[in-house]
C-alpha cells in the first residue's frame, strides 16, 4: 500500500470521529482529531485511562503552536531549535482543542513531529492529532507494532500499514514543562 493511500484512509476515519493506530517519530500511537471531544473520549475508553491523565497532540509546524496555546514563550521556540530527540513540551493556556484533552490546569502537551508520515497526515487533516502510546493504561508502551495488544488493534477504526515491520528501537519522547519566568523543568528525560 502506498503512503498516500494510508494517509487517505486515516483522513476518512479521523474526519468521521474515528481513532487510528499509527507510527510516530517515537512509539506507535493511538490518535484522533484533537479537536473532537467524542473521538478523544474513545481513546480514553480504549486505553482504560483516567480522563485526568492528559494526552499529547502532534503538530507538523512550529508556527501551529500559536493556534493551540495562549502562552507560546519565545524561550520554548529557542529550545525546540536546539534539540535532536523527540521532545514534548507542556504549555499553559490550551485553546481550540477538545475540552477533555486539556489538563485540569489548562495545559496541553505538544510535540512537533519529524516523521514524514505524521507530518503529511497532520497537514492533510489541517488539525493536530492526539498521540498516546498504544498500550492499555498501566502497561509499558510497546516498542514495535508486533508488541501492541490485540485489544488495542481491535479497538481502533484503522491501522496504518506503513512501518508495521519496522524493528528500529523506539522510545517515548522526552517531556519538559515551561514554567513561569522561562524556566524549563524536565519531566521525562
Amino acid at each position: 500500500m502506498l503512503i498516500e493511500d494510508d494517509i487517505q484512509n486515516c483522513l476518512t476515519v479521523l474526519q468521521k470521529g474515528g481513532i487510528i493506530l499509527y507510527p510516530t517519530d517515537t512509539v506507535w500511537g493511538i490518535g484522533c482529531d484533537a479537536t473532537n471531544e467524542n473521538a478523544v473520549d474513545k481513546i480514553f475508553k480504549l486505553k482504560k485511562r483516567q480522563e485526568t491523565k492528559s494526552m499529547i497532540i502532534l503538530l507538523a509546524e512550529e508556527k501551529d503552536i500559536l493556534n493551540y496555546t495562549t502562552h507560546p514563550e519565545a524561550v520554548t521556540f529557542d529550545y525546540i531549535k536546539g534539540i535532536n530527540k523527540p521532545t514534548t513540551i507542556i504549555y499553559e493556556g490550551a485553546k481550540n482543542l477538545a475540552k477533555n484533552l486539556v489538563g485540569a490546569d489548562g495545559s496541553i502537551a505538544i510535540r512537533l513531529v519529524n516523521d514524514s508520515f505524521c507530518k503529511k497526515l497532520i497537514e492533510a487533516l489541517g488539525k493536530p492529532i492526539v498521540s498516546t502510546s498504544s498500550n492499555i493504561s498501566g502497561y509499558p508502551a510497546p516498542a514495535f507494532y508486533q508488541d501492541i495488544d490485540i485489544t488495542i488493534k481491535n479497538g481502533v477504526d484503522y491501522i496504518v500499514q506503513h512501518r508495521r515491520n519496522d524493528l528500529t528501537p523506539a522510545a517515548p519522547s522526552s517531556i519538559i514543562k515551561l514554567e513561569k519566568g522561562g524556566h524549563i523543568k524536565v519531566i521525562r528525560p
